[in-house]
């Protein structure tokens, strides 16, 4: 055990969550490795396509046919395309087994995904850590609201999180900077949609911008949102949270941090006689030579399937099936957020009016659904994004002309359309789940992880209820020629997966306690998406860094106290 190997704490994975862990325990005083599978990101100088045009392109922004025919799964992101590939993984460099069709959404590189991710930040309610409980799902959440939120109050004002005070019991108020406001068709829909129903809030966005930096965004060097939506190229103004942008360079000026590229890990090294685990094992991306570091604690924050991949390859004579995993719940109750369901339509007004920027964000209608008792035939909620624009685009989604005649289109504006798309709470299930392939190795020599993830009758219900309502809230909104759509797609390209190393009261029944603590490996958290007990309806990026920031803390006073 080599001193230069040896650090106070090790964090797995530098996205959301491991950005915030380390920030957390450098600016507590521990020397901290962070260690990341990719290639190294430096905010700005890695950003290759930030400040080009269309044109600058050579096929506009599309990828070629090829391209997608390499990587089936990849390429149905959201976000993937010919101006941000670099930041996505090539399919057929990390292979995974889709036991149930699973599309499995990756960026390695240091920053991992908080360099594309929507940026949605809703706080959860009490309704939703007490949801299992009363409904009885999963298992009874081991916090209640009161005792996330000031952890909530505490990454919003370091990472600069926009949004309105709406006093919504279903949707609690944050520590925000100014929202970006309605355009007019919003505010339209907002004031038809308030007046007919008394349940349904529409609220101006929640989203990681800095609308007006504070002192705080300002000493992390990063500057306003300028509004240019093209916020997955990478910012080079950092007007959205970014780890690259924001808590890895903080965690860095404590001198406290060193973060080490092309490390895949490979497991947790858990010492049977001290009753502990001791470090991390790596397999060197490039040399493919296998490398240990220690540490006095250790930080899981490899997103959450990669995160259950490690777990579950992290056996011992303690351990057998996996680190704490003496329940065998490990790697199960795999759950993520439905987005399967739509509904857009027309707008016949507002003609001499138009939308000036481009909003990166969109408005939301907070859950309505199953909040003081169960008032469907299903259980859980659902978030409603909706969006309002104006140009020449058509149900399709296709644009009007070519050529001169597109162009000349574009300088009239074109008819007003708005939507809505559901972001739904799926149920934890024992049969969803992953698990270690016996036979099949990655590059690495990593076993490779199986997916066996689908959706249920509950969530089919939940999507016809969405299309109703919604289509319904859209007829009142003054919105008309309504088309709904289900795409049926597979879970993944929400890329909300969470799950499988779940928080819960019970040893028997969960792996992790209230702390985000290994029940039965005290040194060892888990705060990205795999602690999850359920999955709620709000984008969960920002409970992750919550969850990330309480746990570091609560590690570091554990230490100091000689409790791990």
């Amino acid at each position: 055990m080599g001193d230069q190997n040896t650090y106070d704490a090790i964090v797995i994975g530098s996205g959301i969550s491991g950005g915030w862990s380390a920030k957390e325990l450098c600016d507590r005083g521990l020397k901290t490795l962070v260690l990341e599978r990719g290639r190294n990101i430096e905010h700005i100088k890695d950003y290759p396509t930030a400040t080009k045009n269309p044109w600058d392109f050579p096929h506009r922004m599309t990828e070629p046919a090829a391209i997608i025919k390499d990587n089936p799964v990849i390429s149905k992101c959201y976000a993937f395309g010919e101006d941000t590939h670099h930041f996505f993984v090539k399919d057929a460099e990390h292979p995974y087994i889709q036991e149930k069709p699973f599309d499995w959404i990756r960026g390695y590189h240091v920053g991992g995904k908080s360099i594309m991710w929507g940026r949605a930040c809703q706080r959860w309610s009490n309704f939703e850590f007490t949801a299992p409980m009363r409904y009885g799902y999963a298992v009874d959440w081991p916090i209640r609201y009161d005792d996330i939120a000031p952890w909530y109050s505490h990454v919003e004002k370091f990472a600069g999180i926009c949004g309105g005070k709406d006093g919504l019991e279903a949707m609690p108020d944050g520590d925000y900077l100014p929202p970006f406001e309605f355009n007019c068709l919003e505010a339209e829909m907002q004031k038809k949609i308030s007046a007919h129903y008394k349940d349904r809030f529409m609220v101006r966005t929640r989203w990681a911008h800095l609308t007006k930096p504070e002192p705080i965004h300002i000493q992390q060097g990063r500057g306003q949102c300028q509004a240019r939506d093209l916020c997955t190229r990478g910012c080079p103004f950092g007007g959205y949270f970014s780890s690259v942008s924001s808590t890895l360079p903080w965690a860095k000026k404590t001198g406290n941090l060193t973060i080490r590229p092309f490390s895949v890990v490979h497991s947790i090294i858990y010492d049977d006689k001290k009753g502990k685990a001791t470090g991390v094992r790596i397999i060197d991306a490039n040399t493919k030579q296998s490398v240990e570091y220690f540490a006095k604690v250790i930080f899981v924050n490899a997103a959450c399937l990669n995160s259950n991949l490690i777990l579950l390859n992290s056996v011992s004579n303690r351990f057998p099936n996996g680190l704490g995993n003496d329940n065998g719940l490990l790697g199960k109750f795999i759950a993520f957020h439905n987005y399967r369901a739509g509904v857009r339509g027309t707008y016949n007004g507002f003609k001499d009016q138009y939308t000036f920027g481009r909003n990166p964000t969109s408005p939301m209608i907070a859950n309505y659904r199953n909040l003081h008792k169960q008032d469907t035939d299903y259980i859980g909620g659902f978030l409603t994004f909706v969006w309002a624009a104006r140009r020449g685009i058509f149900q399709d989604g296709s644009i009007e002309g070519i050529g001169a005649d597109y162009k000349d289109s574009m300088t009239e504006p074109g008819p007003w359309q708005a939507g809505m798309y559901m972001q739904g709470e799926t149920i934890p299930k024992e049969t969803n789940h992953v698990r270690l392939s016996k036979d099949q190795k990655d590059p690495w020599g990593i076993p490779q992880l199986i997916t066996s993830v689908a959706y249920d009758d509950n969530d089919d219900k939940m999507v016809k209820d969405f299309l109703e309502q919604s289509s319904e809230m859209m007829r009142v909104a003054g919105i008309e020629n309504i088309v709904t759509h289900d795409t049926k797609q597979a879970p993944g390209l929400d890329i909300h997966e969470m799950g499988g190393c779940r928080m819960g009261n019970d040893p028997k029944t969960s792996l992790l306690n209230k702390h985000n603590q290994f029940h039965l490996c005290k040194n060892v958290f888990v705060t990205d998406g795999a602690c999850m007990t359920t999955t709620g309806n709000q984008s969960p990026s920002i409970l992750y860094m919550a969850f990330a920031a309480r746990a570091a803390n609560f590690a570091v006073d554990e230490l100091k106290k000689g409790n791990l």
